[in-house]
């Protein structure tokens, strides 16, 4: 079937029906043999895409940051998981409930390229990395470097942390523009003295996008002795690369975002050599392994089911692909308004600085009031973002978004930043 063809039957069907997975096969076979360039702007194959989505058409949704909506044949085979657990209710989980989360923690292992020894699944970033901030041996007057551009969450539990055991905590900020990695790295070596023990890093800044050069700043602290942390919440599935390159100590992410499993699974990598020295979050038995770290009692087992469906529907898609995409999205609005009087893009402009997310601004407006003028005005659903030297909307679209949506965008950008 030709492309022209099987997209005049999708359109002939409607693009608010659900794609089946198997057409949905069909549709991505007919880009085998493009480029993920190419194909980036082809908006015929995007649209094929948005097909296999069940989209509220009361917004235009750009806050795809928080949570990932499940395109429908992930939805339907995690219903499916929902139903085999109740059937099979306790004798499910005292049989195979363990096996099957290890198999899944193994299948997510491959995809970052990490031992399996070294991975566990998690209820999100923030339970992994807290996991590694709380359960860390420190002693008073240790020290611990972070940036004001950092998750709240974590930053919350360093503060308690330094409450507790007497930690120093030392937080820089991180430009929105910068010159390039090398100025990165300098603000984190400034701040590490010979107390430093922990460093956190952004693997992709939440509320900016900016890719941070995480490698860098990695070979940076172990020179000095110091381990590194990294969030790497945003950048699972939406940018391509392998833990083990990045050199660091310590790997959080959040699979309900970019790689679009359902709420309630995260992952936590930890280099080997530093598993038996962190305490659990909750007491386990005397075990050197990483699934010393991974008790938290009961949990939605159906949920961590569906991450082998959500790894292989990623990877149909091609990992290329969809950054590429993505990529393009972001670039398509953010070069149409970057030069506009009164607008803000807080993202760096150079392509491999950030992805899908940019956050942009209004010169003399509130994020607030933006957010709601955006929402209520052109009916286009963001976050707004008011501190650490970022201020305004965080503007994250997803596969499904159209250019006529981001079009939308820039027309209201424009018009309020006239206002």
């Amino acid at each position: 079937m030709e492309k022209r063809s099987f997209l005049k039957g999708l359109a002939l069907a409607g693009l608010s029906v659900p794609v089946s997975a198997n057409a949905l096969d069909k549709w991505i076979a007919l880009a085998e043999k493009r480029t993920p360039t190419d194909l980036a702007s082809d908006e015929d194959f995007w649209a094929g895409i948005r097909g296999g989505y069940n989209l509220k058409p009361d917004y235009i949704n750009l806050e795809n940051g928080y949570y990932n909506i499940l395109p429908n044949e992930l939805l339907e085979s995690y219903i499916q998981h929902i139903r085999e657990v109740n059937y099979q209710g306790s004798y499910y989980m005292r049989t195979v409930q363990y096996d099957n989360k290890k198999a899944m923690s193994a299948k997510l292992s491959a995809l970052v390229g990490c031992a399996p020894e070294e991975l566990i699944l998690t209820r999100n970033t923030t339970e992994s990395l807290d996991m590694i901030i709380s359960g860390f041996h420190w002693n008073a007057g240790d020290e611990a470097v972070m940036a004001e551009q950092d998750y709240g969450s974590m930053l919350e539990m360093f503060k308690q942390v330094g409450r507790r055991y007497k930690v120093v905590n030392t937080v820089i900020s991180i430009p929105n523009h910068p010159a390039s990695d090398e100025e990165i790295v300098k603000l984190y070596e400034d701040a590490i003295t010979d107390k430093t023990k922990l460093l956190m890093v952004c693997h992709m800044i939440n509320i900016t996008g900016q890719i941070m050069p995480v490698r860098k700043i990695c070979d940076m602290a172990h020179s000095k002795g110091v381990q590194v942390m990294v969030d790497g919440a945003h950048a699972l599935a939406h940018i391509q690369f392998n833990i083990p390159d990045l050199h660091c100590d310590y790997y959080g992410a959040s699979l309900h975002k970019w790689l679009s499993v359902p709420l309630g699974v995260g992952m936590l990598y930890v280099k080997k050599e530093h598993i038996k020295n962190i305490w659990p979050l909750l007491a386990e038995g005397e075990r050197d392994d990483i699934s010393r770290l991974n008790h938290t009692g009961t949990l939605p087992v159906h949920s961590d089911l569906a991450v082998g469906d959500a790894i292989a529907y990623y990877q149909k898609i091609g990992a290329e692909r969809k950054e590429s995409r993505l990529r393009y999205l972001q670039q398509y609005w953010t070069l149409k308004v970057r030069t506009v009087p009164g607008v803000e893009v807080n993202t760096p402009e150079l392509p491999k600085r950030s992805c899908a997310i940019a956050n942009v601004g209004i010169k003399g407006m509130k994020p607030a009031i933006m957010a709601e003028t955006l929402l209520k005005k052109y009916r286009i659903y963001t976050v707004a973002i008011d501190g650490a030297n970022v201020h305004g909307c965080r503007i994250t679209p997803n596969l499904f978004t159209t250019l006529e949506e981001l079009d939308v965008l820039v027309r209201a950008l424009k018009e309020m930043s006239r206002a």
